[in-house]
């Protein structure tokens, strides 16, 4: 995924972009940059690896490099960036959100048949920041370029611009996504990915973008450069994933949506008579635990948490490059509450099942630890297809999805037909894929939330909604 933020101030700029890019760290794990612009000095940038350092520790000399009463930063699970820019429409440093699916289609396209180069990276890839600047600078003004950029890349774009005269341009991607918002005080303006980032920084929310919607900023205004489109599909999974807990998206909170979720999960249980003999409700750190507590507040079952993940030194599970290494992490950081789990029928929640590894190894943790029965629910329906619009399955094959592997186990490609059965914990084939994923990972039975569930949860329209890894539908 990978989160941006920037700052347009009557002072000095780097303080606020510094906490505030932090703030997004749950975002991205690889790389992580800051740009300003100063009268002085200009456009400056600083780009570092995150994979084995928090951000705070890679910029803490930030204060004593950079300086500028504008500035952006970034935290990053793809490309190096922000990278800095001179074009025939100024310089400028620029930072994007999303992906892009023909990549090389629109170099040869746009820029190779035109005379045109890029540096490449390790392997011959063209980084995704720089190919969107190109894109950019085919027109004669920032809002042309943006809206030609979204218009030919298959995939997701938002885009954080800081110019030369100090100016923030933002601009949300074509179907808005993921979101972009807007803060105000005294000073001036942010722009964040989260709003809580610039709440924390003093700053009160202004406005959200809607999708396509592009703004430039300066510390006295704000201006609307392109209004929105009135079509959205906002992510759904950044309510019961991605978004951190304190999040606002499009008015929701994603810890009042993950209670609700879980409310209607105990719900759909008690009506299938499946809440008998559990003694404790739990989460899956971090999570699926507000999920597990709107499922406990609703069954009335004591909510616990059998385990504890030590987190002071340990860094997030998925920061190793190999499988092998991210489960052994994850399994260094469970420290186990034996009070809690000896002899005890235990009901997990966690926000998704994706590929199952690292949940294999918490079960196992579990029964190792004297569990009597563990039984398991995910916040969110089967996940059918890989996410080609923001990356957050990881993987680019559906079959490193444990529902797509057991469907194709069971009834081989011709199974691909009933992906909306094998979904649907009611039919026999719904059964049989809750079946087989039980017997894979020790499950004492397993439940996924409804997508009607998921969606009544959010409270959006759904046709507001992205829920493509779930249905294929875009």
């Amino acid at each position: 995924m990978g989160g941006f933020f920037g700052t347009v101030s009557k002072h000095d700029a780097i303080s606020d972009v510094f906490f505030g890019t932090d703030y997004h760290s749950h975002l991205g794990t690889k790389r992580a940059g800051m740009a300003a612009v100063d009268d002085e000095k200009g456009l400056q940038r600083d780009i570092h690896n995150i994979e084995n350092s928090p951000f705070r520790t890679k910029f803490e000399k930030i204060f004593d490099e950079m300086h500028g009463k504008s500035a952006i930063g970034c935290i990053s699970d793809g490309d190096p960036q922000p990278l800095l820019i001179r074009s025939s429409i100024g310089a400028y440093a620029i930072s994007i959100i999303g992906r892009i699916n023909n990549a090389e289609d629109l170099i040869n396209e746009y820029i190779l048949n035109n005379g045109g180069h890029f540096g490449v990276m390790t392997g011959g890839k063209v980084n995704s920041v720089e190919l969107i600047a190109s894109l950019i600078n085919q027109k004669d003004n920032f809002a042309d370029g943006i809206r030609f950029a979204q218009s030919v890349i298959d995939g997701t774009a938002s885009i954080l611009i800081l110019k030369e005269d100090g100016a923030i341009i933002a601009a949300r991607d074509k179907y808005g996504r993921i979101p972009i918002l807007i803060g105000k005080n005294d000073d001036g303006y942010s722009v964040s990915f989260e709003d809580y980032a610039y709440k924390k920084l003093g700053y009160k929310s202004e406005k959200e973008l809607g999708p396509g919607e592009i703004v430039e900023i300066t510390a006295k205004e704000l201006t609307v450069l392109s209004p929105p489109r009135k079509e959205m599909r906002i992510c759904s999974f950044l309510w019961s994933y991605y978004g951190f807990p304190t999040s606002n998206y499009e008015g929701v909170n994603v810890e009042i949506m993950r209670y609700r979720n879980g409310e209607i999960m105990a719900e759909a249980d008690r009506e299938a008579g499946l809440l008998d003999g559990i003694d404790y409700a739990c989460g899956v750190p971090d999570s699926g635990t507000p999920h597990a507590i709107g499922y406990a507040n609703k069954s009335h079952i004591p909510f616990a948490r059998p385990f504890i993940k030590y987190t002071p030194t340990w860094q997030k599970s998925f920061t190793p490059a190999s499988q092998k290494e991210r489960n052994k992490v994850a399994k260094m950081k469970q420290i186990p509450v034996e009070e809690l789990i000896h002899d005890k029928n235990l009901l997990f929640v966690d926000d998704s099942i994706v590929r199952g590894t690292q949940l294999k190894g918490t079960v196992d943790f579990l029964y190792e630890n004297g569990a009597k029965s563990v039984h398991m629910r995910s916040a969110c329906p089967p996940i059918m297809y890989s996410c080609k619009y923001l990356n957050f399955t990881r993987g680019t094959d559906d079959m490193e999805l444990i529902a797509r592997r057991i469907i194709m186990e069971l009834e081989g490609e011709e199974g691909i037909k009933y992906i909306d059965e094998y979904s649907n914990s009611k039919t026999e084939r719904g059964k049989k894929l809750r079946q087989a994923i039980c017997e894979k990972f020790n499950f004492a039975s397993l439940e996924f939330q409804s997508l009607e569930g998921l969606i009544e949860a959010i409270g959006i329209e759904p046709c507001k909604l992205c829920t493509y890894c779930w249905n294929g539908k875009e």
